[in-house]
């Protein structure tokens, strides 16, 4: 791997309180169920209010109910994140087939990606392919099956950008899908944002914060599995917080007919029916799976999320045996439903190795009868025995490499990967100056991973002050995506896998911004500085993105200009 000179080191308010018989707002900032604070206003305040109403209002919240309400905010809510995906494409597209090499994995995961479209497996090459295979000579592949240790959905999706645009012979095509992801996560994360915080304006900030991103841009750049892991795990969890919502209204509806009727909410409560959100969440993260197994730590982190929301919401509406009726009616069907739904998506993802003979250990039941697991059938039996042998390869990767690192300095891209470095002196390939550097590397930016470091720490401590349940769900994604690193010290892991929880890492230190203006709103001179420091924040985050775009996309830069990019002797 291409990787910088050793000589190139750096020298050294508080809200009103709520009446005991009034139901709890949870989605605004006040006391409320654990997980889910309550909102300023009182729900009991407003006797012209329905059963439903009264319920709408404590289990989503004045601001959450008031979302999209006037034409301004709706406009703004797509023309905003519009403006934020405009300016996420232009980064992430211009000049996407610069270099016309292939950088990274990109080695291993673009022609498996061809050979998947042309043979329907991952076919193995001759030595030293991709001379040939970046001079347009894409063919050199041999006929047998090579052995890969990552499942094919997004290898799929890599070889449906060479399919779609240009073929494998145009390095834009290695790329594009990674490009489309990368626009589509900004789009997501906005939007996303925008529901979580109930603010169309935090959406368009969190929207703009994916856009100017290093380590997303890079990604999205860059043909490799763990941007295509990072969306299914985006879509899933959107899927999940418009479930939540959803769950909410029914319960209200439900819970509001008992009442209208002159019942009264008991032990149990109503059932909600059928739950298509999280049906797709668990599609989305059966996908995910089909990327890289680690979208397995995101299935069990989100399903448990969903199902303490489903908890602290019966909880809300009165329901006396509320842990109970969640686990009865929510928890159980919730694992009945999202568990064979996330295998089954799985297994499609195997859809060609299962058409195709000649791929990897396809045959290997019919090679060892009576081997294996023996009353699953052959091509299962076959993909078990495939998935064993991945399993050790995960497990036992342990080599040394310049660029891996601890997890513990992820959050704060203490050692982030070089994708790509070339040097070249006066003369050589356009270079008008001493020495040139061309470099991709997958470097966060700096100011917004070590803010949204300590907004790790402000969340957390908000989580346990506030029981706020926008904490849990924006630490959810480091949950899923960065706290099971920790338990593979010994394993060659590297900071770029950060890209698949960074949407989460972005959302947590929009949430410490959201809840600053949602504390200081019935002061105006407070109000005041926490705008004045949110927009030098953002304000220093785009000037510092401007100045790190060139090592983010392999542009041609003075030596001295790249060198002075590397601000921790680590970034080399």
């Amino acid at each position: 791997m291409s990787q910088p000179p050793v000589d190139a080191h750096p020298g050294s308010t508080s809200p009103a309180p709520v009446p005991d018989d009034a139901p709890r707002h949870e989605d605004d900032g006040a006391p409320g169920a654990v997980g889910d604070p309550a909102g300023p206003g009182e729900a009991g305040d407003a006797p012209e209010l329905t059963h439903r109403e009264r319920l709408l209002l404590a289990l989503l919240g004045p601001r959450r109910l008031a979302l999209g309400a006037t034409a301004h905010d709706r406009l703004w809510g797509w023309l905003g994140v519009a403006i934020v995906a405009v300016v996420a494409a232009v980064l992430r597209l211009w000049n996407l087939g610069r270099p016309g090499t292939l950088v990274f994995d990109e080695t291993y995961y673009v022609k498996q990606a061809y050979t998947l479209l042309r043979v329907g497996f991952e076919a193995d090459w001759p030595e030293e392919p991709n001379p040939a295979f970046e001079a347009g000579d894409v063919d050199t592949f041999l006929p047998t099956a090579d052995y890969v240790v990552h499942p094919p959905l997004g290898k799929w999706m890599i070889a449906l950008g060479m399919k779609a645009f240009g073929g494998a012979e145009n390095p834009w095509s290695w790329r594009i899908a990674s490009a489309v992801v990368g626009v589509l996560a900004v789009v997501l994360v906005a939007r996303i944002a925008r529901r979580l915080f109930a603010s169309t304006a935090m959406g368009i900030v969190a929207g703009g914060l994916m856009a100017v991103d290093g380590v997303a841009i890079v990604h999205a750049r860059t043909g490799l599995l763990d941007n295509m892991l990072m969306l299914w795990v985006l879509v899933a969890f959107g899927c999940l917080l418009l479930d939540r919502e959803q769950a909410r209204r029914r319960l209200a509806e439900r819970c509001g007919a008992i009442l209208d009727a002159g019942g009264s909410i008991g032990r149990y409560g109503p059932h909600l029916g059928w739950r298509w959100w999280r049906f797709a969440a668990a599609v989305s993260l059966g996908l995910a799976c089909g990327v890289k197994w680690s979208g397995l730590y995101f299935l069990a982190v989100f399903a448990l999320l969903s199902v303490l929301w489903d908890a602290t919401a019966r909880r809300t509406v009165g329901i006396r045996r509320w842990w109970e009726d969640a686990l009865l009616v929510d928890a159980i069907p919730a694992a009945l439903v999202m568990l064979p739904t996330a295998a089954l998506a799985y297994l499609a993802t195997w859809t060609s190795w299962f058409r195709t003979p000649a791929s990897y250990m396809r045959q290997w039941a019919l090679e060892n009868p009576g081997e294996g697991v023996p009353w699953l059938p052959p091509a299962l039996r076959s993909l078990w025995e495939y998935h064993l042998k991945m399993w050790d390869f995960h497990t036992g990767l342990s080599s040394e490499h310049p660029y891996e690192s601890h997890p513990l300095g992820w959050i704060v891209q203490w050692r982030p990967t070089s994708f790509y470095w070339r040097s070249q002196d006066a003369g050589e390939a356009g270079c008008e100056v001493e020495r040139c550097a061309r470099a991709i590397t997958s470097l966060g930016n700096p100011v917004l991973w070590w803010a949204a470091a300590l907004a790790v720490v402000v969340t957390v401590v908000l989580l346990l002050r506030l029981k706020d349940w926008r904490a849990l769900a924006v630490l959810s994604g480091l949950l899923a995506g960065w706290v099971p690193w920790f338990a593979y010290p010994e394993r060659t892991i590297f900071t770029f896998y950060s890209i698949a929880f960074t949407p989460w890492v972005v959302l947590t230190l929009v949430y410490v911004l959201t809840v600053a203006l949602e504390r200081t709103e019935h002061s105006r001179a407070a109000r005041s500085r926490v705008r004045v420091g949110i927009t030098v924040l953002l304000t220093t985050i785009a000037a510092v993105s401007v100045f790190f775009y060139p090592v983010w996309t392999g542009m041609q830069v003075p030596y001295w200009f790249w060198h002075l990019h590397m601000w921790l002797p680590s970034w080399i």
